[in-house]
């Protein structure tokens, strides 16, 4: 499936800046490669969105370079970006966020 744009919640924005923070305190710079790297990954979804498997009932597309997760769903011809998550987290933890962006 061929999508025409991209849409990230505010949610979403808030998870890259979360990841942005946390990287900066480990060394500074990370966080905004940190930020770039995860923004290219989303905007590939413009070519590949749909072809990553469902887990907890949205699309996870898995980031290139960090241990994170996109999660997003297709609605028409837009990918919309519901979170951006660690996957060193409790999977538990990962359900419940998800589940409360519903």
């Amino acid at each position: 499936m061929r999508v025409r744009d991209i849409q990230i919640l505010t949610e979403a924005v808030q998870d890259l800046d979360t990841g942005k923070r946390f990287y900066d305190q480990q060394q500074s710079g990370i966080g905004n490669y940190f930020w770039d790297s995860l923004l290219a990954d989303i905007e590939s979804l413009l070519i590949h969105a749909g072809v990553h498997r469902a887990v907890n009932g949205y699309h996870r597309m898995l980031a290139k370079r960090f241990p994170y997760a996109i999660y997003y769903e297709i609605v028409g011809d837009v990918a919309r970006v519901i979170a951006i998550l660690p996957q060193r987290r409790n999977p538990a933890w990962l359900k419940e966020q998800l589940t409360q962006r519903n």
